[in-house]
């Protein structure tokens, strides 16, 4: 069933239907845009909400950057950001695919729509001049068929008249036939216009009108069709994104699973704990016998560790928490009551029969200053020291072993600079004519002056740490043999040699040394090379090589140019990089 046939008097239903069909796809496209927008503005809120609550702008040597749980709550919000990353792509998509196809081919079915309404109205308007012509010949062949039909009659009345005379009679006739002539072209003008007026209303209802109608059906299911895509774009686009959206929410749930609260707690210890022996039990003092010195000596000695003045306190609120620093009376012996001097302590000095009170203030200072001042440093905010006394002697001792680990990073980069430099200084005054040796006097001497400097830091915080009680497990470079003139055995970063001796404080931080360079196991080849033109290998360390010969690569360059390679009689040496072709194994 098609429009053209059912549908060929309702020109005006199909126009209508048309026009509503494609404001429908219109407000279609809009209801889409704004979806799209409401995405975009959902995905910048999660991503604002995101960068609001990173903690990557606190430094990554935050005690709180090891925690599990931070760590889970940096990847619930890096997954968040991609979630946001995948809500923008859906409003991207339904743009692309859904609001700009339908704005285009809307433009296009009105185009058309447009046209085919055109050729319908010039149609019908053909139609109905036709029709207005079909009006015009009958009316003028009834005028002109009744104007005969009256000069007829008029002409037998005249002939029937006696007093009327021949030529009256004549005129008369003659009159009644031209009228008559008249109205039969007239008849004959009618039929032919009736003729060509239901002609071309049988082409119009049967032909042009429906065809016109049938395009326009077409043109309307291709619209219904268009809009039928756009509704499953409109959720196939949300579908493309949910396996990645679901990665996102598995993401958020291993950073939950990923939280281990014993692991935290072990870093809560590793990072607080202050390595302070707990204070030992309060000792008895008898006041109804007096002082006894033994117990007053031991109470006013030196403690063994900073708590000691806690243990003696254990009963009472701790001071340490407290807003004021205050001695316990317990700390204070009474005056009325000296303590008698016993015979092996010898005669008392003069000072103390004289003046008892001041005695006892100055034995207290000597032991409750110290620390209360100690304590001190622990509540208020510590001033930082090189050597990290300010610390608690277990974070002291990590302190000093991470900074020892960093200067021996930083001398093993100068050590193998400084190795780089020689080998360079070697060769350009084998062979001038590659470079100038002394233009790298000024990095030589400066990277020596970095390795001097770097090898006083290391000396002394080894010294620290020795102090501190830790192991000296810092790594330790290997100084390597250069060809050089000046090269030499480079002594070990704590300014002791590698031959025997007696070690000194620092080197008994180290369970062992390592051996000598030319002690280590052969390196396996990493690769091998193809010389793409001869080489002398005239300086030490060097080797030579013929164009076309195949060597093995032990060593890649290291930014100096050279390339270290094996023959295979297993003779070592460097070559220039650039003279070689090299394929490295996979």
């Amino acid at each position: 069933m098609d429009w053209g046939t059912e549908l060929w008097d309702r020109c005006d239903a199909i126009e209508k239907h048309t026009q509503s069909g494609l404001e429908l796809a219109e407000k279609y496209v809009k209801f889409v845009k704004e979806r799209t927008e409401i995405e975009q503005s959902y995905a910048k809120q999660l991503r604002n909400l995101s960068k609001k609550f990173n903690l990557k702008r606190i430094g990554k040597d935050e005690p709180d950057c090891r925690f599990t749980s931070y760590q889970s709550f940096m990847d619930i919000l890096n997954e968040l950001n991609d979630y946001a990353g995948q809500r923008e792509l859906v409003a991207e998509n339904m743009l692309m695919n859904i609001c700009a196809e339908l704005t285009k081919n809307l433009q296009e079915l009105k185009q058309e729509r447009k046209s085919y309404l055109t050729e319908a109205k010039k149609a019908q308007q053909a139609l109905e001049s036709t029709n207005k012509q079909l009006e015009t010949s009958k009316k003028r062949f009834e005028r002109e068929w009744r104007e005969a039909e009256r000069t007829a009659q008029y002409a037998d009345k005249t002939d029937q008249d006696l007093n009327a005379t021949k030529a009256d009679v004549e005129k008369a006739k003659q009159q009644a036939h031209t009228r008559a002539h008249v109205a039969e072209e007239c008849k004959n003008d009618y039929a032919a216009q009736l003729q060509r007026f239901n002609k071309e209303q049988n082409q119009f209802y049967f032909n042009d009108m429906p065809l016109i109608f049938n395009k326009l059906q077409e043109l309307d299911e291709k619209r219904v069709r268009k809009l039928a895509q756009g509704y499953i774009l409109f959720a196939d686009t949300e579908k493309q994104v949910m396996p990645i959206i679901g990665k996102c929410l598995d993401g958020i749930i291993k950073a939950g699973t990923n939280v281990n609260e014993k692991n935290d707690s072990m870093i809560v210890i590793e990072q607080n704990k202050s390595g302070f022996d707990p204070p030992g039990d309060v000792e008895f003092e008898d006041f109804s016998q007096g002082i006894n010195r033994a117990s007053s000596d031991s109470s006013l000695g030196t403690p063994k560790g900073p708590m000691d003045l806690l243990g003696k306190n254990r009963g009472k609120n701790f001071w340490l928490f407290s807003k004021k620093t205050k001695l316990s009376p317990s700390l204070l012996p009474p005056f009325s009551n000296p303590p008698a001097p016993s015979p092996t302590n010898g005669p008392p000095s003069p000072k103390f029969g004289r003046e008892p009170l001041s005695y006892y203030l100055k034995e207290i200072n000597k032991t409750v200053k110290p620390r209360i001042s100690s304590f001190r440093t622990l509540r208020r905010s510590p001033v930082v020291t090189e050597d990290f006394t300010h610390l608690p002697p277990e974070q002291r001792r990590k302190k000093l072993q991470q900074k020892l680990e960093e200067i021996g990073r930083d001398l093993q980069k100068e050590v193998d600079s400084s190795e780089a430099l020689g080998k360079m200084k070697g060769v350009y005054e084998k062979n001038p004519q590659l470079g100038d040796p002394t233009s790298l006097l000024s990095q030589i001497n400066q990277t020596a002056q970095n390795i001097e400097r770097l090898r006083v830091e290391q000396s002394k915080y080894e010294t620290w740490l020795a102090e501190a009680g830790g192991r000296g497990d810092t790594p330790r470079y290997k100084p390597h043999t250069f060809n050089n003139n000046e090269a030499h055995e480079s002594p070990s970063p704590d300014g002791a040699h590698s031959d025997g001796g007696t070690p000194d404080v620092s080197n008994a931080i180290y369970s062992e040394f390592d051996d000598d360079f030319e002690d280590e196991e052969v390196a396996p080849p990493i690769g091998k090379c193809t010389a793409m033109y001869s080489f002398p290998g005239a300086s030490e360390g060097t080797i030579s090589m013929k164009e076309g010969e195949v060597l093995a690569v032990v060593e890649e360059d290291k930014g100096d140019g050279w390339t270290r390679v094996r023959r295979s009689n297993g003779n070592e040496g460097y070559i220039p990089t650039s003279y070689v072709t090299i394929s490295l194994n996979i």
